[in-house]
């Protein structure tokens, strides 16, 4: 076994429950997809929330039963490795900040991998995302205020969002929160060979079946599939990232934010010691996954201040 940083105990504790995977392969996913989704009704449940579904983009806009006339909005793109998962998945964390902040929160789905492949998932993601700049006045959402979020390979799509959104000249966004992200399809790094060859939540070779998924040997990769690609990442707005030390991710992730600052930009990095890739989205309740979603709830508030609205 590789030399690892530690897990926080709490975290170590709750993994020893979880059956972990070294790999993944097409007849595992298949099984595995459909346990991914998001169980939106379990969090709804009790929820002073307005639903509307869009089956043509598709998304969901959940939208606070009592709102101001021009709210923030979080553009939510969920994980699971680009191969797995739904809308749904992982959103209590943007539903936190509806409850924070009265933000309308916005959820796409996009194609999978490897179903689907190249730029299609992220130009999924962006259409989404100029559907709502768009629909901004009907659906009461200041478009001065779109923040664009995801973890882990939502995390990657948002930022690839972002760049194409800059790139294309499209819509404003106000800021990204890139969570534990996935970033650069080489997985490569120290941190990637560190969590490779034992059971994990997300090893290195189980990165390495949703690139290739993604990718379908394409070469080369377009930054906007693989952001740690993008020769420049100026005039991005302004960007939260956070990751584990114990996880892929590390050091692509801590990369991505030395980037932006090299470039002139404004990024805010946490490392969480200990942290495991997705912690406080499987286990919210520990005091580190609590620390983590405070923290970044705490920049939102900062980043978006009431003067600023």
């Amino acid at each position: 076994m590789a030399t690892r940083p530690d897990l926080d105990p709490e975290l170590a504790a709750l993994l020893a429950d979880m059956p972990l995977r070294t790999t993944l392969d097409n007849e595992t996913l298949r099984q595995m997809r459909p346990y991914s989704a998001g169980p939106i009704d379990v969090i709804l449940d009790g929820r002073k929330i307005d639903r509307q579904d869009r089956p043509d983009i598709p998304l969901s806009i959940f939208t606070p039963a009592e709102k101001a006339a021009k709210a923030p909005c979080v553009y939510w793109l969920h994980g699971g490795g680009m191969v797995m998962g739904d809308r749904f998945s992982q959103i209590d964390i943007p539903l936190d900040w509806l409850d924070e902040f009265g933000a309308v929160v916005v959820t796409v789905d996009y194609r999978l991998a490897p179903e689907a492949t190249g730029t299609t998932p992220v130009e999924d993601c962006y259409r989404g995302l100029v559907w709502t700049a768009e629909h901004a006045d009907e659906l009461g959402i200041d478009p001065d205020r779109i923040i664009v979020a995801g973890t882990s390979a939502g995390g990657g799509l948002a930022a690839g969002v972002t760049l194409m959104a800059r790139d294309r000249q499209g819509p404003a966004i106000a800021a990204q929160v890139l969570i534990c992200p996935m970033l650069d399809h080489r997985n490569d790094t120290a941190s990637s060979r560190q969590y490779s060859g034992d059971p994990g939540v997300w090893t290195r070779e189980m990165n390495a079946f949703g690139w290739n998924a993604v990718t379908d040997g394409a070469d080369p990769v377009p930054a906007y599939v693989s952001p740690a690609r993008a020769d420049d990442l100026s005039g991005l707005p302004t960007t939260y990232i956070d990751v584990g030390t114990a996880e892929v991710f590390r050091d692509e992730d801590v990369d991505y934010a030395t980037r932006i600052w090299a470039a002139g930009g404004q990024a805010e990095l946490h490392v969480w010691a200990g942290g495991f890739h997705g912690f406080d989205a499987l286990y919210p309740k520990a005091q580190l996954s609590r620390e983590a979603r405070e923290t970044r709830t705490r920049w939102l508030a900062r980043t978006l201040t009431p003067a600023s609205w």
